[in-house]
């Protein structure tokens, strides 16, 4: 009687490789997939003078409201040509107390929480976006979630609540993509600069593989990282001035 006190129950949850097997990117997705990462990268590091732009919904509800906007982001992307766009493509929603956690945790939106069928809406979401040559990013919550649609993100997000984390630093360090930190909830930068640095290097830290085995992971470090100025209590943080001191 000294385990498992609060929790209710187990549910088991799908393998990634299963869905990675059930649900795959047509060619035009991972082709839209691997141009934008590498754009992204190459604006990151000042190699391209283009602007990445983040666009899209705060969060996800609806895949039929997502493909619409999508169609017309992607109508309107030739008027742009001086900008690298990537859609906003959030499925999981942190929380300061409660409420909804996002399309994944809880797809019906009424408290049943089929997190395997989330995770199928998704995953299938991301590979129809992908595949009308729409680049999507994900923000980065746990270190389970990406196993199952990180093959399918061109950019990543790490939010103001979990940069100081450790465990989400070790996860970026493991990414196949460029990675953004938001500065903390009180406006600081640093906390930002530190999650960076430490991405940047190699880790080692537990997770799970493909086949959904408990595993060591270990990683090279992501030098595409970069801090994003995201406002704080005492208001914007995107002024000329900020940008020079980040």
């Amino acid at each position: 009687y000294l385990t498992d006190i609060s929790t209710v129950q187990y549910d088991p949850l799908i393998q990634p490789a299963l869905i990675k097997h059930e649900i795959v990117p047509s060619l035009r997705s991972r082709q839209t997939i691997a141009r934008a990462r590498y754009e992204a990268a190459r604006i990151i590091a000042g190699a391209d003078d283009r602007v990445l732009v983040v666009v899209g919904p705060c969060s996800i509800h609806s895949p039929e409201l997502a493909l619409e906007y999508a169609r017309l982001l992607k109508e309107r992307m030739p008027d742009w040509p001086n900008l690298l766009i990537v859609m906003r493509s959030y499925f999981e929603k942190p929380r300061t107390t409660v409420g909804w956690k996002g399309l994944i945790n809880d797809p019906d939106i009424d408290g049943s929480f089929k997190i395997n069928k989330g995770l199928h809406i998704a995953r299938q979401l991301l590979c129809d976006l992908t595949d009308l040559g729409v680049p999507v990013c994900l923000e980065l919550l746990d270190t389970i979630s990406p196993q199952f649609l990180s093959d399918l993100v061109s950019w990543g997000a790490i939010g103001a609540r979990t940069t100081e984390s450790q465990l989400h630093r070790e996860l970026a360090s493991g990414s196949s993509f460029p990675i953004g930190f938001k500065n903390g909830t009180d406006g600081s930068m640093t906390v930002a600069v530190d999650a960076m640095r430490a991405a940047s290097n190699p880790h080692a830290f537990m997770g799970v593989t493909a086949q959904g085995l408990a595993a060591i992971v270990k990683t090279r470090g992501n030098t595409d990282v970069h801090v994003i100025l995201r406002g704080g209590s005492s208001g914007p943080n995107y002024a000329p001035e900020f940008v020079q001191t980040a």
